[in-house]
């Protein structure tokens, strides 16, 4: 098979897709990869769903402009919402991150009790419960959305001590707590940025499946399968935000373990 040293694609609405995005460079350092995060117009999950669709059309024309060999759309919502809807305008591979996540939380369960937080967009939609009721109809389920847990990734509060994340973390999350879950999916990117609060609140016996690297998981182990990796040892990064570089950088060089200074651009997404 012929090696394919085209990028991989991946976007998000802001941050949280860089849990994908790590992932991927660990699996597979020799790849190109072509970040885009849309922190202008963050977060998806409060909008409506054509306001998503045309910013996910709009995310794609951006990504299919750098020539890639195939997108990871790293945002649960997205993903719930419109990625059925647009996949087939497409023909490179299109992962979203709701079936690797959906077949990781089936893989750990042991009681058959399961939870899903998420934000607005995609706990509405039932797009998790679909997929898992259709593979073990008497699974049970509990489902939160966490509306608040976005801007607050995004602005950095994220760390154990943190008297607002905490007390957040606390309110939406009783309803799993009480429920008892033995796993929990994170339904968005952004959220395994969390997964520290998150893991003090509901205890050890609770497992965290993280959405973003089961997508990601998938995605190389689909490309190795498919021979469509590059012939290189090392490949490079590059990342584009529609809001302000600098305040990305910050973030995404803590989220990564790795500078990111110099690799940001800001581009504009709305003439796409």
């Amino acid at each position: 098979m012929t090696p394919n040293n085209r990028p991989i694609g991946v976007f998000d609405s802001g941050l949280g897709g860089l849990t994908a995005m790590a992932t991927l460079i660990e699996r597979l350092p020799g790849e190109d990869i072509c970040y885009l995060g849309d922190t202008g117009r963050v977060p998806y999950g409060v909008r409506s769903r054509a306001t998503i669709e045309r910013y996910t059309r709009q995310d794609m024309a951006f990504l299919m402009e750098l020539d890639v060999k195939a997108i990871v759309v790293a945002c649960g919502t997205v993903s719930a919402v419109a990625l059925e809807q647009i996949r087939g305008e497409y023909t490179i591979p299109i992962y979203g991150v709701l079936e690797p996540a959906v077949d990781a939380a089936l893989a750990r369960t042991k009681t058959e009790n399961i939870g899903i937080i998420g934000t607005e967009a995609t706990i509405s939609s039932g797009a998790y419960e679909r997929l898992l009721r259709a593979a073990r109809p008497d699974v049970r389920l509990t489902s939160v959305a966490c509306p608040l847990f976005v801007p607050l990734v995004e602005n950095g509060r994220v760390e154990p001590g943190d008297v607002v994340i905490e007390t957040i973390v606390a309110e939406y999350l009783a309803p799993i707590k009480a429920a008892g879950v033995d796993t929990l999916i994170l339904g968005c990117t952004h959220y395994p940025l969390l997964e520290a609060v998150i893991g003090a609140y509901l205890g050890a016996d609770t497992a965290l499946i993280s959405s973003g690297r089961a997508a990601a998981e998938r995605v190389a182990a689909d490309l190795a399968a498919q021979g469509m990796l590059a012939a290189r040892e090392t490949g490079s990064c590059r990342y584009f935000v529609t809001d302000s570089v600098t305040g990305f950088e910050k973030l995404a060089s803590l989220f990564l373990r790795r500078d990111v200074s110099g690799k940001v651009a800001q581009v504009s997404l709305e003439s796409l």
